[in-house]
């Protein structure tokens, strides 16, 4: 009975992150809008084209790191703040779900480093050759972040959990 609850979370919480993943393209790739595979399949083909066309969106986006965080902390508008702190918790919900699928593996946190940067820089390269958004290095840089700031939160819980369900001793 044990075994079949714990099998059960594990695919509720493989569902919850597929979901998130889903969710997560949706936001990134397609600004909540519906997603369109034919508009997709034509941007791609027109981009294989011309392949200028992606060295030029290339040179329109940012590469240089803290460039364009630097100028939305001066900026202090609420885009300015969401783009920010946006990117980071856009990602949180990462560093949590493979924290949580790896189940205290050693090597966790820098997998969920290296995950969290791997699909960031997919996403900004699905931007980028699908010319639907700018590629920027600081996008990387706040997503990467924000994975790393998931894991910590989900182990820091787990070590709070510990720390509370251990019987204490007391002195007579």
């Amino acid at each position: 009975m044990k075994q079949t609850k714990i099998m059960n979370s594990h695919w509720l919480l493989i569902g919850a992150f597929a979901l998130y993943l889903y969710t997560l393209l949706k936001i990134i790739l397609f600004k909540f809008h519906s997603i369109n595979l034919s508009f997709m399949m034509h941007q791609l083909q027109s981009n294989i084209e011309d392949p200028h066309s992606i060295i030029d969106r290339l040179q329109v986006g940012n590469l240089v790191p803290f460039k364009q965080i630097s100028e939305n902390m001066e900026g202090q508008s609420m885009n300015d703040f969401i783009q920010v702190f946006g990117n980071i918790g856009l990602f949180v919900p990462l560093g949590i779900f493979l924290t949580l699928l790896l189940k205290n593996k050693k090597g966790t946190f820098f997998i969920v480093l290296v995950g969290s940067l791997a699909i960031s820089l997919s996403l900004e390269s699905a931007q980028l050759l699908f010319s639907i958004g700018n590629f920027d290095v600081d996008d990387l840089i706040l997503n990467t972040l924000g994975g790393i700031l998931g894991h910590c939160l989900i182990r820091l819980r787990v070590m709070e959990e510990k720390s509370t369900s251990k019987p204490t001793c007391k002195a007579s």
